[in-house]
């Protein structure tokens, strides 16, 4: 394990990565050995649970050899993060047929995209209590296995309520995937090698989010919108079975986890401290915002390309969202560059693509609008990377796990607002209105990170290797 000589054991010891050249400060009790690399902390803190105990309880912590590994090991993960996000928006090319079937509103049948991000809002910050205490491996499959319910289930829906409730449940379960998966990358990867298998992983949640809206449109032009959901249920009890042959079981066992487990006292206590905290309050806010924009552009442009001049049929509607693969691109991209700019400079740039996006769907050319979405999610990814990276940043040692659950609470709630708020501007100004406010939405945005971040340099290793488009094409 790197570090500087004679620091392995002593108290209060401090040690330089020799990735990264980042130094980090670890209290350890006098003779007790360090259970995890310090990188694997300063690497990645996306959801709670994703950081490993240093209690005296804990046995010592056993490096991950270096490099990829297996490519089952590699194909399971990059399946993992499609399969968390193949239903999470999966109604949004649906939404004007829905209307029409329920014979509802706008901002009713956007509940059907609200209601699956506040099931994540409210489970996901909770999730690291409990999954510390259980097979990484086990949570994951069954995750993905008892998702399949609910999504099945929601085909039989005989009104808009009980569909609206499948799909709140749906939410509840989803962080069980995505949020495990993340824990399992960062601990069974070697410090070097975690940035490349995490940008792995959420290159398979941008093709999961793009192809789960594809499915549903193709299928309900076909059939109809129930028989999209059943082949969603099926699709999840396949990709079940696909991730309990190729991800191996983790090294770590769960009793060692146990050990040092994160209580629900400590989780909450230090909440009112990340409330008073400026930089942490900008965070939480540019999180609220990211989502918001998101959800809000990618549901309400629906309602304007099936409108005149475009009049996009529901299969059409979920070839536009064939966009959203641009993160294959960007996120790894993004983690090249992010170190040599900084983050708070890299959220102003990311968000004014977000901008430049959403105000070139106003353009009534259905290129035109093509562009402005792929630039929005674009913008949106980069500024998700910022935001995850800096909430750790500006967190104080011992706090970065409830930190975070806030954070992640944040962001969700602002994905469900993002799938209402829009639909009372849609009454006052269409498309045009929802677009106008979603761009001084991110305006607000980049001045929330100018004058509420310092500029801090993530502390991710700057020549650490990028994903590159050809590498994922071969997963």
């Amino acid at each position: 394990m790197p570090g500087s000589p004679g620091a392995k054991n002593r108290p209060g010891s401090k040690c330089r990565s020799r990735q990264s050249g980042i130094l980090f400060h670890v209290t350890l009790p006098a003779g007790q050995p360090r259970s995890k690399p310090p990188e694997a902390e300063a690497l990645i803190g996306v959801l709670p649970g994703t950081e490993l105990p240093l209690g005296s309880g804990s046995p010592a912590w056993t490096a991950p050899r270096a490099g990829l590994g297996p490519f089952s090991r590699v194909a399971a993960v990059f399946l993992c993060g499609v399969l968390a996000f193949l239903d999470l928006y999966a109604t949004q090319p649906l939404l004007p047929l829905l209307q029409r079937i329920f014979h509802a509103g706008k901002g009713a049948v956007g509940l059907t995209v609200s209601a699956s991000t506040l099931g994540v809002a409210i489970s996901a910050p909770l999730l690291g209590l409990f999954a510390e205490r259980l097979s990484r491996k086990r949570v994951i499959v069954s995750s993905i296995v008892v998702l399949a319910a609910p999504t099945l289930l929601a085909a039989t829906s005989p009104n808009l309520p009980i569909f609206i409730a499948w799909r709140l449940l749906q939410g509840i379960l989803m962080p069980g995937i995505f949020g495990v998966t993340i824990a399992y990358i960062t601990e069974e990867w070697a410090a070097d090698s975690v940035v490349l298998a995490m940008s792995i992983y959420v290159s398979g949640t941008a093709l999961g989010g793009s192809l789960g809206r594809i499915l549903t449109g193709v299928l309900t032009s076909w059939l109809n919108w129930r028989w999209a959901f059943v082949l969603l249920g099926i699709l999840n009890l396949c990709g079940s079975f696909a991730v309990a042959r190729l991800l191996p079981r983790e090294a770590r066992p769960s009793s060692a986890r146990h050990a040092g487990a994160t209580s629900l006292r400590s989780f909450f206590r230090p909440m009112a401290a990340h409330l008073r905290n400026p930089r942490l309050i900008a965070t939480y806010f540019i999180g609220f915002n990211i989502l918001f924009s998101l959800v809000g552009v990618f549901t309400y442009v629906t309602f304007y390309l099936a409108a005149p001049p475009f009049l996009l049929s529901t299969r059409a509607l979920s070839y536009v969202f064939v966009v959203y693969l641009a993160g294959l691109v960007a996120t790894p991209a993004a983690g090249a560059i992010l170190p040599r700019i900084g983050l708070r400079a890299g959220l102003a740039m990311a968000n004014g693509l977000s901008l430049v996006g959403v105000l070139a769907t106003l353009v009534p050319r259905l290129p035109a609008v093509a562009f402005g979405l792929a630039l929005c999610c674009t913008g949106v990814f980069i500024s998700q990377a910022c935001g995850t990276s800096y909430v750790r940043e500006a967190t104080p040692g011992g706090g970065r796990v409830s930190a975070v659950g806030l954070y992640i609470a944040f962001y969700y709630v602002g994905g469900t607002a993002g799938g209402v708020i829009p639909s009372y501007l849609w009454h006052w100004g269409g498309w045009p209105g929802c677009a106008v406010f979603i761009a001084a939405l991110d305006l607000l945005t980049i001045g929330i990170a100018l004058l509420g971040w310092r500029d801090i340099k993530p502390s991710v290793p700057a020549a650490q290797p990028s994903l590159s488009a050809a590498r994922v094409a071969k997963l």
